[in-house]
Parts: structure tokens; C-alpha cells; sequence
């Protein structure tokens, strides 16, 4: 097994940090641009609100409307990995808490995570 030190928790979540960044940009950099290729002449009226379709406000639609390459539909799903990326990192670091036997900090962070769950998940959200 990997020898689990402060740093190496730290490389690890620092590439987290990065690799969920990186991925989150370039998901929305190709939703915006199927976006201008299919709206490109479309002239935008802002006297009215239009809020997001039904679809693009459940994880199913979302995920469906990426799959057909729909472009708002990809555009949130980059936001969605966006929006995963610190949810990851707390799991990552539960993780590496408990390979360094610290419960303290393990249970915290477990804490941490359930709020950051119940913030997104319950309380009401469409997800």
C-alpha cells in the first residue's frame, strides 16, 4: 500500500483541483461552441425571461441532452463537473484521513460531505 502522508494527500487533491477544472472548461468550451455554430445568427430578445428548459434541470435530461450533443445540455454538464470537483476532493480527502488512521479529521470531513450532499442533492433541489 501507498506510503499516505500530508503531502501526498495534497498532490492528490491538487490534481483533483486540476483535473476537474480542466475537464469542466473544455466540456463548456465545446458546449459554447456548438452553441454559436447553432445560434449563431439568432437575434436574442431580452424583453422576455426564458429560464432553462424542463430537461436541462435534471440530471437524466442533462446527461441525455449531452449524449445527442445538444448544446446548453453539454454546457451543463461542464458546470455539473465543475460542481463535482469539490465534492470529490472531500471524498478524496475522507479517503486519505482514514489510510492515515486520523478519525478525527476523517469523521469531520465525513461531516463536511454530508452537508455538502444534502446542500446539493436534498433541500429541495430538482437533482
Amino acid at each position: 500500500m501507498r506510503n499516505w502522508s500530508d503531502r501526498n494527500i495534497e498532490e492528490i487533491l491538487g490534481e483533483i483541483l486540476r483535473a476537474g477544472v480542466i475537464l469542466s472548461a473544455l466540456v463548456v468550451f465545446v458546449g459554447g461552441w456548438l452553441y454559436l455554430i447553432g445560434n449563431a445568427w439568432a437575434r436574442p430578445d431580452y424583453r422576455i425571461f426564458r429560464g432553462e428548459p424542463t430537461d436541462l434541470r435534471t440530471l437524466g435530461g442533462i446527461f441525455h441532452g449531452a449524449l445527442q450533443l445538444r448544446a446548453r445540455a453539454v454546457i451543463q454538464l461542464g458546470l455539473l463537473c465543475l460542481i463535482a470537483t469539490p465534492v470529490l476532493r472531500v471524498m478524496a480527502s475522507i479517503l486519505g484521513f482514514a489510510a492515515e488512521r486520523d478519525r478525527m479529521y476523517a469523521i469531520f470531513t465525513s461531516l463536511v460531505l454530508g452537508i455538502l450532499l444534502y446542500s446539493l442533492l436534498g433541500a429541495g433541489s430538482a437533482f
